[in-house]
């Protein structure tokens, strides 16, 4: 079980905000060279600061793979030159296709789906999309929607001949996850299935993020931990999470393909965290895992 733990924290993505882009140098030492980086889109960020972060990211030696909020894009230009660009300057390969949590689109997209039938990314040359999943739902958006949505855009970039990533948004309990990557097979969707993790942080963090990106159910598990205040005021990391998923795949329970490590403006505090597990140093017990 060591190793499985450690080859999903050694194959891991992780995400990046650009205001953490100083600390990649320092974090070509922690993670596994050519590994992906995706660069969020924060508010009030410009597609320019994506752009350098992205340049900066594939100088480091790493994947860049930026956030694109579809409601953003002005128009089928604005979208073209765009991807476009993010090729040519980063030699990005791969995008994240988000609608964003902006209720009315600034152009003609309201959907990943509508800009995946645009071809927009086949003619500026990308290969690979991610695509996001939600295993526990949407707070806005019925499931009944969300699941075709899901079947839709995995469908579409298949067409287009796109390898296809859906990558979730985070959770804190393991069964949820895993029975919705059930629910996928079953119904015929052969997609990468990337879990998307928080990385360590305070407990006080994981609430204010768990709230404001509509975490689903398993936030109860932050709230259910044993302990006092200083639980609170120190680090929570994903060790029962990835422990119950590196058992699950480990087994042939579950055939998702790695984990994702979103870290709360905590870049290198996250890429820490994978050095040291990718590297063997934690102590497992009944529950996960501690770090040595």
């Amino acid at each position: 079980m060591v190793a499985d733990i450690a080859r999903l924290a050694r194959e891991a993505s992780v995400e990046i905000n650009v205001q953490d882009v100083k600390h990649l140098e320092a974090s070509r030492a922690l993670l596994t060279p050519g590994n992906k980086i995706y660069v969020s889109y924060l508010p009030g960020q410009t597609w320019q600061q994506t752009e350098a972060a992205c340049v900066a990211v594939r100088a480091a030696g790493f994947e860049p793979v930026p956030h694109v909020p579809v409601r953003l894009i002005q128009d089928s230009v604005a979208l073209h030159r765009l991807l476009a660009s993010l090729v040519e300057s980063a030699r990005v390969n791969e995008i994240l296709l988000i609608a964003g949590d902006y209720d009315v689109a600034s152009g003609p997209y309201s959907s990943v789906a509508e800009v995946l039938r645009s071809a927009a990314l086949e003619t500026t040359g990308l290969t690979r999309v991610s695509l996001a999943g939600h295993p526990e739902g949407h707070p806005k958006v019925p499931l009944a929607d969300i699941r075709a949505a899901e079947r839709e855009k995995t469908q579409l970039a298949a067409r287009a001949g796109l390898e296809a990533n859906l990558l979730t948004q985070f959770f804190f309990e393991p069964q949820p996850f895993l029975d919705w990557v059930r629910e996928l097979r079953a119904s015929g969707v052969g997609t990468r299935v990337v879990a998307g993790l928080a990385g360590p942080a305070r407990l006080t963090t994981l609430f204010k993020f768990a709230v404001r990106c509509g975490a689903g159910p398993s936030i109860r598990a932050l709230g259910a931990r044993p302990g006092s205040l200083l639980k609170l005021i120190g680090d929570h990391g994903p060790e029962a999470v990835l422990w119950a998923l590196a058992q699950a795949r480990a087994s042939g329970e579950s055939d998702f393909s790695g984990i994702h490590l979103f870290c709360f403006g905590g870049y290198l505090r996250t890429c820490k965290w994978l050095h040291a597990v990718t590297n063997g140093r934690f102590e497992l017990n009944d529950a996960g895992f501690n770090q040595a």
